[in-house]
């Protein structure tokens, strides 16, 4: 998966020919907040990905494939607890390129 939620929002909604306003009519959101979400500046609740998924005919599980908060709230959950996590994760970032780690995970598996 190479796109982020909002990246992935554009596509669709680019796909179906919706301008920004039209979508953020359609969820009664401000085109602005819409135009964060895309940009990855702001995050929809659950209530306004669920009708982001209605409107752009897809389904809330498939948004949320896209969706890192998830992700970042273990992540944040794991570092707090056990100092090691954190400085292994710190040396993995800094050590290798995301290309570098695909090969290592695909080696394991």
């Amino acid at each position: 998966m190479d796109k982020t939620l909002g990246q992935y929002l554009r596509a669709l909604r680019t796909k179906q020919k919706l301008s920004l306003r039209e979508l953020a009519d359609k969820i009664d959101i401000t085109p602005p907040f819409l135009s964060d979400i895309e940009l990855g500046r702001r995050n929809p609740s659950e209530e306004t990905l669920r009708a982001l998924a209605k409107a752009l005919k897809t389904t809330y599980e498939d948004l949320r494939t896209y969706d890192q908060r998830p992700l970042v709230e273990q992540i944040k959950a794991r570092t707090s607890t056990d100092p090691r996590y954190g400085r292994m994760l710190r040396e993995v970032v800094e050590r290798f390129t995301t290309d570098e780690l695909e090969q290592l995970l695909k080696k394991r598996s």
